[in-house]
């Protein structure tokens, strides 16, 4: 049975990329822009699964992750960061903040599916 993945990133080329490996894969998916505009987007829906960029004006994934783990309904969400960042600082700074596992970007398809069925139930 597919899950609900919000995606957050500021480019629309990954956003459709992504978007098209997850529901091609038997996923719904939710997409946001930045951290602000996803925010509006967790308004109570079950959401399974959120993948987000780093680096995205207006609220950046560490940013959003920190307000994503304030949410009682959505604190337990596995969250996923698909970015170009590779530095040890950065990941240690996103595992702090909440975030489950990392993805470089270019991503292989197979790749992060396997990385959703390890962390989405």
């Amino acid at each position: 049975m597919g899950k609900t993945i919000l995606i957050v990133d500021d480019s629309e080329s990954i956003r459709e990329v992504v978007s098209f490996t997850l529901e091609g894969a038997g996923h719904s998916v939710l997409k946001g822009v930045d951290g602000q505009d996803a925010l509006k987007l967790l308004d109570g829906k079950d959401i399974d699964l959120i993948i987000t960029d780093l680096h995205m004006p207006i609220m950046d994934g560490i940013s959003l992750i920190r307000e994503v783990r304030q949410k009682e309904q959505y604190k337990f969400v596995p969250i996923l960061f698909l970015t170009t960042e590779s530095q040890t600082e950065k990941k240690m700074e996103a595992k702090e903040a909440g975030a489950t596992g990392w993805i470089v970007k270019p991503f292989v398809p197979e790749k992060l599916l396997a990385a959703i069925n390890k962390v989405v139930r």
